[in-house]
């Protein structure tokens, strides 16, 4: 038994808050449930991926490399960054993932006493960030699953540092329109810092659908985050990227570590921005494929589902999440239980080729024939 007096070195907020535990490796969960094979339809991974040339970069990389730092902020990816969206390098900031930007950004500009605004389902770590920091975290219901720009207005004080905006929202799929966007931006008027997360831009083709990355110089209170993990199909080696005004992102820069991304992700972050028309019209294909094959099964079961933007759907069974998860789990089959997202008896599955998405549909099928 420990004597170290933790109610004293820990702080409350600490203490009371609740760690995350991922899935065990799926060497481990294959060996507990005896598979000999497991699909991964939990995370929103690109199962296509990476693109070839980030394919012929990594078998060329020279073992030389491995004992040098990487550079310390990313200078080559930057700049490639800079080029393809016409902005300045100044404009960006790299991290090992886009859980460090979040994190960087509430330390930027957050203190004690002061709020965070978002949803109250969606990606958790705008809200862990902020609980973990000792900040308030000010959770807006979904409207129509989708985020309330007015109720979120209305919830900002003037202790109201950050507006996180997950466009399209993970889980769900909606989005906001270019016009609705542009309202809110208007409205904020500067007086919160606005965090426009696009982790799945690539995969929407609405011709509403807004690019943030447009609006930057009409809104300097603007950040936009972006991700190499979802249609990059780099999720291992955990490239995030921030931009904004080279205002916004100096002061970002001064709570950001530095040397965070390694020198592997920035090489193929550089090699996955060349020539992606085709591979991203690729993976757009073959999740339209998934998401119709899905919305027919859901629909002639009779079940709840949402079919929006990105590489995933959800759908609501008579059965609770976490035994669903067991029951596709012992066929082979791994989905993400979305009571953790506050929707109790949803699951989000990833849209992915089609012959696992067969696999799916008669496994999810049979659970059902059986229950």
């Amino acid at each position: 038994m420990s004597n170290l007096p933790l109610d004293r070195l820990v702080p409350g907020h600490i203490r009371l808050f609740e760690p995350y535990y991922p899935s065990p490796p799926d060497q481990e969960l294959m060996r507990l449930y005896r598979l000999d094979h497991l699909h991964r339809l939990n995370n929103n991974e690109n199962a296509l991926g990476p693109p070839s040339a980030v394919r012929e970069m990594i078998q060329a990389i020279q073992a030389g490399a491995i004992p040098v730092y990487p550079n310390g902020d990313s200078r080559d990816l930057r700049h490639a960054l800079a080029k393809r969206f016409d902005k300045t390098s100044g404009q960006f900031l790299i991290g090992n993932g886009s859980c460090e930007l979040i994190s960087s950004v509430v330390k930027a500009f957050c203190e004690g006493g002061d709020n965070i605004i978002t949803a109250d389902k969606t990606f958790a770590v705008y809200e862990w960030v902020s609980e973990f920091s000792g900040l308030e975290a000010r959770l807006v219901p979904l409207k129509e699953y989708g985020f309330d720009p007015d109720a979120m207005l209305a919830a900002r004080d003037e202790r109201t540092k950050i507006i996180f905006v997950c466009n399209p929202n993970n889980p769900t799929g909606t989005y906001w329109d270019r016009e609705t966007l542009v309202r809110f931006l208007d409205i904020v008027g500067g007086e919160q810092i606005v965090v426009l997360d696009e982790a799945y831009f690539e995969y929407v083709a609405q011709a509403d659908y807004p690019d943030g990355m447009q609006l930057l110089e009409a809104y300097p209170n603007l950040i936009v985050f972006r991700t190499f993990s979802k249609m990059y199909a780099l999720a291992a080696l955990r490239v995030g990227l921030l931009c904004a005004s080279e205002e916004l992102v100096d002061i970002v820069r001064r709570t950001h570590v530095a040397y965070s991304v390694n020198t592997l992700g920035q090489q193929a972050a550089v090699e996955a921005l060349r020539d992606d028309g085709e591979f991203i019209a690729k993976t757009r294909a073959m999740v339209v494929r998934g998401k119709q094959r899905l919305s027919a099964l859901f629909s002639a079961m009779g079940f709840e589902y949402l079919a929006g933007e990105g590489n995933y759907m959800m759908v609501k069974t008579p059965i609770s999440d976490t035994l669903l998860h067991r029951k596709l789990l012992r066929q082979g089959l791994m989905v993400r239980t979305m009571t953790g997202f506050r929707f109790p008896n949803w699951i989000r599955i990833s849209l992915v080729q089609e012959p696992i998405m067969e696999e799916f549909c008669t496994a999810f099928q049979s659970v059902f024939q059986k229950s």
